[in-house]
């Protein structure tokens, strides 16, 4: 005869085992969930392989260090200097951000907070056409546009400001002209994301503001702004993003210019990817070759610090929500 723990025994075992076929499906749903995540991470090691073995003998060529300080780009002499490339990018970057950044979080508080539901619908449709336009278009109307009406008067004008970022001759084309260019591509990606963000504020802050006297722009100021803000520099951080990348349309308005690096706006150059653009089918050697794909890692490297220092700056912000709600 079997002894009672043994009847017990079975009798879970028999129990259990109908939920163990019922938990099959999510079982399988979940390992294919990790595969696919692995994968991606899996993808993304496969292109740093990638790019470090085709740049590999312009590393050994040139050095990392020397490839990332060094301004000097003469391929006649294989001496190969990233920094006016990473200069253009960076600067190129933070004047789209410095003039995006305002009227993208102006728009997106407007639509949300004080316009009428029949002008979001309005105002909300052209953000969405910018988006949709492709990069060469802006190209094309930047450079036959934009580039001279910043020879004249644009340029001109800021050049009688004596500021150091404003000198030069006013050619049109240079870090200001992509800037401008990136500013307007980067604007419905913020515009559309903080809208996004600021539509989860909860009513309740917003209420209890006004009940306690607060104007609706203070209101704005002191409740909606500080629980958003975690998102508003998330959807910062993509435009950003998508600023560091762009290629097309930086290419045929940046000018195109390894000179030296200088602090005028008005000055020619390159971003990473312009350069990497313009010259790809230009290397005709092998180390001319590798250097090229050295600056695409470059980039990538530049994009994935960025990235994480937003990461660090999107999780110290998002406590602050915390003491809003109290």
């Amino acid at each position: 005869m079997q002894s009672a723990s043994e009847v017990v025994t079975r009798t879970r075992a028999v129990e259990q085992a109908p939920a163990a076929r019922a938990n099959l499906p999510d079982r399988a749903w979940a390992a294919v969930l990790t595969v696919l995540g692995l994968a991606i991470l899996a993808v993304a090691a496969m292109i740093i392989a990638e790019l470090l073995r085709v740049g590999g003998p312009a590393l050994k060529h040139t050095g990392v260090i020397a490839f990332v300080g060094n301004s000097v780009w003469d391929v006649t002499r294989d001496v190969y200097g990233a920094l006016p490339f990473i200069y253009g990018t960076l600067v190129t970057s933070g004047v789209a951000l410095v003039l995006a950044l305002p009227v993208s979080i102006g728009l997106a508080l407007f639509l949300t907070e004080m316009a009428p539901a029949r002008m979001r619908s309005i105002v909300s449709f052209p953000i969405a056409l910018l988006a949709g336009i492709p990069s060469v278009v802006y190209g094309l109307w930047g450079l036959f546009v934009l580039v001279p009406i910043l020879r004249n008067p644009i340029e001109p004008l800021l050049a009688r400001t004596h500021l150091p970022i404003f000198t030069g001759a006013p050619i049109g084309l240079g870090y200001l002209a992509a800037g401008v260019v990136m500013a307007i591509m980067i604007l419905p990606t913020i515009t559309s994301i903080a809208i996004e963000v600021l539509q989860t504020v909860p009513g309740a802050l917003r209420e209890a503001a006004l009940a306690l006297g607060a104007t609706r722009w203070e209101a704005i100021r002191i409740a909606v702004l500080p629980y958003a803000r975690a998102g508003i520099v998330g959807a910062t951080m993509l435009g950003l993003g998508r600023a560091l990348g762009e290629t097309m349309a930086v290419t045929m308005v940046i000018g195109n210019s390894s000179r030296a690096i200088t602090g005028s706006l008005f000055t020619p150059g390159y971003t990473m990817a312009s350069a990497i653009a313009n010259q790809f089918t230009e290397a005709d050697t092998e180390i001319y070759f590798s250097a090229v794909v050295e600056v695409g890692l470059v980039l990538l490297l530049v994009a994935t610090i960025i990235n994480f220092l937003a990461r660090l700056l999107i999780w110290s912000i998002s406590r602050g929500p915390g003491e809003v709600r109290a």
